[in-house]
This record gives C-alpha cells, structure tokens and sequence, in this order.
C-alpha cells in the first residue's frame, strides 16, 4: 500500500456557527505546495484547506503535515490532537516551529525546525521506513532550486483570483518587531532568476495580477534587478513587499515600471525619527525620509500600500493624526493602521516580557486573545485606547471622504483599470474595517482538549 501523507493549511481561527470565512485571506497556501512538491513524488498526497472546507479526520492517513505560523498555532495544535488520538502521527513545521520549537513539538510526533527543503525529503522516508526522528533540523540555508510549488492540490478550490509566486525568502534587516529576520536570521536568499520567470510564464492567467510573496524583494537589490529586467518580456502585471531604500534606485524603480510592477508594500511603520531607531528602521529617514520616498514612487507609476504601527513608547493621541493625515495627503493607494505585535523571537516581545508588560503570554494560545486585542500594555495609553485609535483611523482612511481625496492622485487613476481597481480595492477595505476584529484564535467550537506529547 502507498505510503499516505496528509497536508493540512489551518485557519487563523473561527467564531462557533461561522459559515463563511474571511474573503480577504483565502490566498493560495504557498507552503502546503511545497511541502506537496518535496515530499517523496511515488507517496499519495491529499491536501485540505482549513479555511474552506471540513477536515475528514477519519480519513486513512500514515502522515499529517501541518506548516504553523504564530497565528495559527492554537488551530493547528487542535487539529493534531484530533489526528494524534486516532493513532496518526503529525509533523509540524513552518516559523513558528522554529521560533518557539519547545512549545509546538510538545503537540507532533516530529517537528522541522528551519526550512524544509533539505529535511522533509528525509523525514518522509524514515516514517516510511518505520524511524522517525523527533526534530528534523536544517543546518544551513538551502538553495532554493529544488523544486517548484505543487499547485496540483489547489484544484477545486476557490482562492482570490492573484497568483503568488515566491522570489526571495528573508531579509538583510534587523527590525525590532519582525519575526522574519528573527527566523532567518536577518539573511536572504532567493531562487533561480530562469525558475522563477517560468513558473510566473505557467500559472499567469489574463487580467491576473501576480504578487511576489517575498519579505522584502529588494533586500538583494541587484538580483530584484535581474530579475525585473527578465520579466519585461511577459508583460504581466505584479506587486511585492519593498523597503523603502528602493525609492532612491532610479534603475530599480524603472525596471519596476517596466517590468509590469503596479505597485509596492512599504513599511513606513511611524514619522517619528526616535521611533524608527527604536524599531531599528533609522534608514527609513534616508535622503528626505517617507516623503521624498513617495514622490519618487509615484513619479514612476507606482502605487503605494503603507504599513504603519502604533504602541511604541512615544506614540500617543496625536500620532495617529498626524500619520493619518499623511497617508490621506500623500494619496497612498490603501494603507494599514495596525498596533505592534509581540511575536515570539523577536526584540520586541523580548523587551516586553523583561519589562513585565505583556498581558497574555503566550498570547497566541491565551482563550482569553481575541484577533486585533492588544497583548501589552503601552506606555502613553491604555490597550483599549490603542486598539480604538488603530479602528478609527482604518475607519477614516477608508471614508468615502478619504477614499476620494487620494482619487485625485493622478497614479491612483492613470488609467480605467487602475481607477477602478482603486475604488473596488478601498471599497473592500471599508467593508472589512472590523471585520476580523474579535476573531478567536482557533476553532471556538471544538470541543476536544489539546494533547502533548
């Protein structure tokens, strides 16, 4: 009998009776497909999406394999209980499994600490010959030419209609919130330039967009180049993740034009220059700092998504409104007023619990967190005062006022379908101001209890 191996994408969490999920985060689940594509190709392989569809945990299985953001954890250590008391054993990975491994591997049989491309290969072959080992754990970066996302497993499901494609993997900065550098230890590395261009060739539909899932792509500016200039030819349309450093690169910004770039993520994060140093994202200031960043955007066509968080100690009240007012005058395309998260393994959580300052710890399997609660306590004003101000300033962002306003940026309306991708873009950012706000992390209506190993 074929050896049978279980992927499973879990959900960040469901309220009891939801019928339908999120719309916004149904993306396709890159990491299920590539655990599909290095796992062994003469096993069977079934996939199931958390998020769309009931699991059949009775289904045969010799193998689950579940990749585990922080997020995600409590849903996905409920799912392997289900798994693991009808005797299945599951193998977890992904980065929270290599940023807290002491916590998840108490609920798997295995666990992949750091990427898999080297390791699973391995694991599914010692399950199969009967001697797993417990941790599974890469001892260097690969090369990520291995092998190409399996998107064989996505049939039949309904994802947004933008297809991801990854590049790079990791980022050369230090920021003081972020788990990716904590994970890959503030490196990168990214796959073949030839690969890349032709899977973007194989799964690009017309009208499609295609986002680069990349931490940051220009974190290696020289080969972003290299690989913009060899996109011209496809003439598609794209949008990535960028640091702002980007905005100074006359070459990079033109092979972005060129290259069908329609847009870019940038993390602004806060206008205060002590913030930024707090952050370790001094460089944000570089050379005239967000503004001239702007202007040297859209001065080559590209539309702005700015990220901005708030909780650092020297936000107050007044920092949402200046930062507000910035992003409506600026014309950002859309943008994100979001508190600062804790992550595990990052200096930020670090800091906070040294300080005594996180209210739930772990706030990630605390039945008491909710989506978009604040997990510490901020030095200017209360938590619920922070969550309030980040609600209301997506609220006024996304105001018909506002939403108006930065209509009038002419690289927001350039032409009919960037005009209408703008209004249909805010518009669905208005709807869903709230609407994930309370979200319980895992399923609440599961009625089984968690088992450790």
């Amino acid at each position: 009998m074929s050896f049978r191996l279980t992927i499973i994408h879990p959900c960040v969490g469901r309220r009891a009776g939801m019928k339908r999920y999120i719309r916004t985060w149904k993306m396709e689940p890159i990491p299920a497909a590539m655990v599909a594509a290095l796992a062994p190709q003469d096993i069977e392989r079934r996939f199931y999406d958390d998020r769309l569809e009931p699991i059949p945990f009775d289904e045969p299985a010799d193998l689950v394999a579940i990749s585990v953001e922080t997020y995600t954890a409590r849903r996905s250590y409920q799912i392997a209980s289900e798994y693991r008391k009808r005797g299945v054993p599951v193998v977890m990975g992904g980065f929270h499994a290599t940023l807290c491994p002491d916590e998840v591997q108490r609920y798997c049989e295995s666990i992949v600490i750091g990427e898999a491309e080297e390791t699973l290969p391995e694991l599914v072959d010692d399950y199969r010959s009967g001697r797993p080992r417990k941790v599974y754990r890469s001892s260097a970066r690969p090369k990520l030419n291995r092998v190409d996302p399996d998107r064989s497993i996505y049939r039949g499901r309904r994802y947004l209609p933008i297809r991801l494609v990854e590049f790079g993997r990791g980022c050369k900065f230090v920021c003081d919130f972020c788990a990716i550098q904590s994970a890959f230890g503030a490196t990168q590395t990214h796959r073949p330039v030839d690969r890349v261009v032709a899977e973007v060739a194989r799964v690009r539909r017309p009208g499609q967009m295609v986002f680069f899932i990349d931490d940051n792509m220009t974190s290696n500016m020289e080969a972003a180049k290299e690989l913009m200039r060899a996109l011209i030819p496809l003439r598609i349309r794209w949008v990535s993740q960028a640091s702002i450093n980007v905005a100074y690169d006359e070459e990079a910004l033109a092979l972005m034009r060129r290259s069908g770039c329609q847009g870019v993520l940038v993390g602004f994060e806060s206008l205060d220059r002590d913030t930024l140093k707090t952050m370790h994202k001094g460089f944000n200031m570089m050379r005239g700092g967000p503004r001239e960043a702007i202007a040297n955007f859209q001065r080559h066509g590209l539309r702005l998504y700015g990220t901005f968080v708030f909780g650092y100690d020297r936000d107050t009240a007044e920092t949402f409104a200046d930062t507000l007012e910035f992003a409506k005058e600026q014309g950002l395309f859309i943008a994100a007023f979001n508190h600062i998260t804790p992550f595990p393994g990052t200096p930020l959580h670090a800091r906070l619990r040294e300080e005594g300052r996180l209210i739930y710890d772990p706030w990630w399997l605390d039945e008491r967190y909710r989506y978009n609660m604040i997990p510490f306590v901020p030095k200017r004003m209360s938590p619920e005062e922070l969550g309030a101000h980040c609600l209301e300033a997506r609220r006024s962002f996304y105001s018909w006022k506002s939403i108006f306003r930065r209509f009038r940026q002419p690289v927001n309306h350039r032409d009919v379908w960037m005009a209408t991708y703008f209004l249909a873009i805010n518009a669905m950012h208005q709807i869903d101001v709230a609407g994930r706000n309370g979200l319980p992390l895992g399923d609440e209506s599961w009625q089984g209890n968690l088992i450790p190993a």
